[in-house]
C-alpha cells in the first residue's frame, strides 16, 4: 500500500517568470504568473508545476532533470534554450536559468509526441544496483512497481503521475548541494514516510511552513503535504 501519492514538480529559479514563460510552451501547459514572483505550470486549471524563485544561482548538474519527446530541436531553441552536448540518441540543453534537460527527437507520428510529453530522470550516485534500490524506495513510497532497463531503472503505475515515467540513472558523481528540481507528494502520516526510510530536514511548522521537508534515502529533497 502507498505511503505517500505524488503530487507536483517543483523547480527553482533565480527569475521563476522568466522560467514559467519557457517551460509552459514546451510541456503544453498554461502559465501562472504570482504577484510574488513565483509562477505555476497548468493543465486545465490543474497545477503540474510549481516554479519558485530562489536567491542561490545554479552551480553544479542537476540531480533530477527532464527528458523531453519533441518533433525537433526548434521549439526548444527558439523558446531560449542552448545544446549543451549532442549524443547519438539524444540532446542535452540548458534551459534559460541554466538547468539541464534532455530531448529525445521523435519522428511524426510516434505516440510519445502526444501527452504526456517528457519523463523525469533522477541520479543516483553508485552503480545500476544502487539506481535501481532507490528506485524500489519510491517505488514503495508511491506504491508503483520498479522495473530494471538496460542499467537504468524506472517507475510503473505511478498514481497521479502527469508525465511517463519517474527514471533512475547510475551516475558516478556524489550529490553535492540541493536539487534544484524536485517532487511534492501528499501523505497521512509524515512519521511513516520517516519510518521507511526519509529523513526530515524541516519540519512542517517551523518558521510557518506548511509542509514537511524530507530528503530520501540518497539525500534528493522531496517535500510532503499533510492530508486528512
Amino acid at each position: 500500500m502507498a505511503t505517500a501519492t505524488y503530487k507536483d514538480l517543483c523547480i527553482d529559479a533565480s527569475d521563476a517568470h522568466a522560467l514559467a514563460r519557457f517551460w509552459g510552451p514546451v510541456l503544453d501547459l498554461d502559465v501562472n504568473l504570482h504577484d510574488d514572483g513565483d509562477a505555476d505550470l497548468r493543465r486545465a486549471g490543474e497545477v503540474l508545476v510549481w516554479v519558485n524563485t530562489v536567491p542561490e544561482p545554479k552551480t553544479v548538474k542537476n540531480r533530477l532533470h527532464l527528458d523531453v519527446h519533441a518533433a525537433s530541436l526548434d521549439r526548444v531553441l527558439a523558446a531560449g534554450a542552448r545544446v549543451v552536448d549532442e549524443q547519438p540518441r539524444w540532446t542535452v540543453l540548458a534551459d534559460p536559468d541554466g538547468q539541464e534537460f534532455c530531448v529525445f527527437v521523435r519522428q511524426a507520428g510516434d505516440e510519445r509526441l502526444r501527452t504526456p510529453l517528457y519523463e523525469l530522470v533522477q541520479d543516483v550516485t553508485g552503480d545500476a544496483d544502487d539506481a535501481h534500490g532507490l528506485a524500489v524506495w519510491w517505488g514503495d513510497l508511491l506504491g508503483a512497481t520498479a522495473v530494471r532497463d538496460d542499467g537504468f531503472s524506472h517507475l510503473e503505475h505511478v498514481a497521479g503521475l502527469p508525465c511517463e515515467s519517474l527514471v533512475f540513472q547510475p551516475v558516478p558523481e556524489a550529490k553535492t548541494a540541493k536539487n534544484r528540481v524536485h517532487v511534492d507528494v501528499t501523505t497521512r502520516d509524515v512519521g511513516a514516510v520517516v519510518a521507511a526510510g526519509a529523513v526530515v530536514l524541516r519540519p512542517r511548522g517551523e518558521d510557518g511552513l506548511g509542509w514537511t521537508v524530507l530528503a530520501d534515502p540518497h539525500g534528493n529533497e522531496f517535500c510532503a503535504f499533510t492530508v486528512g
